[in-house]
């Protein structure tokens, strides 16, 4: 049996207080939200509205049974057009997951088909100053450019989108053709964003 040595084993991580959890040891901690109870929120499907000429499948998620505030739904789509792709050919369909936090946030996402069978994402975010935002106004939207693409609450509609995508826009045999309308009418139920299975 070998011995080792107390000088060839790693160093010892840093203590847990110089770091927060899941960030990497002696990283620069991110601020993190406070912490409170989970709760699934509501989530409801607009109709698709026409946007700088890609069509946009909607999807609204709050805690708030009334909804989003109009003026919160205004400034989203008025940002929207920055969040596009160009046009490379592949039929102009995006979704969008306008998120109402509890606190003075507001989340805008959008999923754009590009490349046949790509997601390509942009978000925005409104009243949260950790995210860039110069205010805690909820209808004050920027574009925001961190790689994250959606918290739990956000990402339900990816996976039925990507479903609906391929039942509708992906032809398997020399008889389909792609049908964008009914990729369009194809949404996610309405209810909450868990507890689906």
């Amino acid at each position: 049996m070998t011995s080792v040595s107390h000088d060839s084993l790693p160093p010892a991580l840093p203590p847990a207080s110089a770091s927060t959890p899941g960030s990497a040891p002696g990283s620069t901690p991110s601020p993190a939200p406070p912490s409170v109870p989970f709760a699934e929120k509501l989530l409801t499907v607009l109709a698709p509205v026409e946007v700088a000429g890609r069509w946009i499948k909607r999807y609204h998620v709050t805690s708030d049974p009334a909804g989003i505030a109009p003026e919160v739904e205004r400034a989203a789509h008025a940002i929207l057009p920055e969040l596009l792709p160009a046009p490379d050919g592949t039929p102009p369909a995006t979704f969008v997951v306008l998120h109402r936090g509890g606190d003075d946030g507001a989340y805008l996402n959008a999923y754009s088909w590009v490349w046949d069978n790509v997601l390509h994402f942009r978000g925005a975010a409104a009243g949260q100053p950790v995210l860039g935002c110069p205010d805690d106004d909820p209808s004050h939207f920027v574009t925001i450019d961190r790689p994250w693409i959606g918290c739990v609450w956000e990402l339900p509609p990816i996976l039925h989108e990507r479903d609906a995508w391929v039942r509708h826009m992906l032809v398997r045999s020399a008889t389909e053709v792609p049908d964008l309308d009914a990729y369009l009418t194809d949404s996610l139920p309405e209810g909450t964003t868990g507890d689906r299975s």
